[in-house]
């Protein structure tokens, strides 16, 4: 039985690494597409929105991991 709860722990690992980022990567798709559905974003808007923030999150999870690194070394 613990063989199967680690694999099934590294398998959710593979996809989700960081919380934060997949946490945040949630929300946003989530806001975005209420603002699609319900306010009336055009399509496009939504679109890049959805790349902006998340280039924006992904930045912020790297400069998160980088000052990590260096008060660890």
């Amino acid at each position: 039985m613990t063989a199967i709860k680690t694999v099934l722990a590294e398998l959710i690992g593979l996809f989700i690494d960081d919380g934060a980022l997949a946490l945040a990567a949630i929300v946003l798709i989530a806001a975005v597409a209420a603002a699609v559905r319900w306010a009336g974003l055009p399509g496009l808007d939504g679109a890049l929105l959805i790349l902006f923030g998340s280039l924006l999150i992904l930045a912020e999870s790297l400069a998160r991991a980088a000052r990590a690194r260096r008060r660890a070394g």
